[in-house]
């Protein structure tokens, strides 16, 4: 579980940049994990945002730190609001019990940090 004080626009951000060799050096496989991300949250009878929403609960249940900055950023980019992504963790939490809630904060500190940034003039 991350610490309080994490950053998880920087981790993400340390996430990608600890990829990119990989991503060179077995570029077939990371573009398939690319295609089948896009294809999975395309919009569908299930909309993108509800998808993400999704991904951040399962995320929080497999308690990925990196799945949940990912997932938050992008949620933010949807226009999820603070009251959906409560609702989303409410879901991960009955699922995955205690372990859940505890992922759930961290969940929750990503959204308003990825938030903030959206809302910080460029």
């Amino acid at each position: 579980m991350a610490s309080p004080s994490t950053s998880h626009p920087e981790r993400t951000r340390e996430i990608s940049a600890a990829l990119a060799p990989m991503r060179r050096s077995q570029s077939g496989t990371m573009q398939a994990f690319n295609q089948l991300a896009q294809s999975a949250l395309a919009a569908g009878v299930l909309s993108p945002k509800f998808k993400e929403l999704l991904a951040l609960a399962l995320g929080v249940a497999a308690h990925c730190d990196g799945c949940i900055g990912f997932h938050a950023k992008a949620l933010v980019g949807l226009g999820a609001t603070r009251a959906e992504i409560e609702e989303t963790l409410a879901v991960a939490v009955y699922m995955g019990g205690g372990p859940s809630l505890m992922y759930s904060a961290d969940a929750l500190a990503a959204f308003e940090q990825f938030e903030k940034l959206a809302a910080t003039p460029a």
